[in-house]
C-alpha cells in the first residue's frame, strides 16, 4: 500500500542535520552565536552556498533563524535543499532505527520518493 506525506520540516535533530549538510557538500554545522544582519542567533549555523549569513538552527524550537532579504542576501533554493535533505535524513533514520528497510530514489522534478519496507508486518 502507498501513501503520500507532506512533511512540515522542524529541524530538531542534529546527526540528520550533519548527514545533510555531508550529503549536500557543505560543511558541518557548528554550534556558535552568529550575528544576522541586525541580530543574533545561536544554534547550529551552516552556511549556505552564496549567502551572506549562516542559516542557524535551533534544535530546541525546530525552527531556523536567517537573514537572506528576501532572496538579496542567499537564494532561496539552497535552503529549500537543506530542508528536504533534512527530512530525507530524518525519515531515514526513523526508518531505520525501528528496523525497517529504506530505499530512495531521485525524481526528474527534483524530489526524493522514500520506499519504507515494514519488516516483519502485517502483509
Amino acid at each position: 500500500m502507498s501513501h503520500v506525506v507532506n512533511i512540515r520540516t522542524e529541524i530538531r535533530d542534529g546527526e540528520a542535520l550533519r548527514l545533510a549538510c555531508r550529503r549536500l557538500g557543505l560543511a558541518e554545522p557548528v554550534h556558535r552565536t552568529v550575528r544576522l544582519f541586525s541580530a543574533s542567533a545561536t544554534g547550529l549555523a551552516i552556511d549556505l552556498p552564496g549567502w551572506n549569513y549562516p542559516v542557524v538552527c535551533d534544535l530546541d524550537s525546530g525552527q531556523a533563524q536567517l537573514d537572506n532579504y528576501q532572496g538579496a542576501w542567499g537564494d532561496q533554493g539552497e535552503l529549500d535543499k537543506l530542508l528536504q535533505m533534512y527530512a530525507v535524513e530524518k525519515a531515514k533514520l526513523e526508518a531505520r532505527r525501528k528496523g525497517h528497510v529504506v530505499s530512495e530514489q531521485s525524481l526528474v522534478d527534483g524530489s526524493i520518493k522514500l520506499t519504507i519496507q515494514v519488516v516483519g508486518g502485517a502483509t
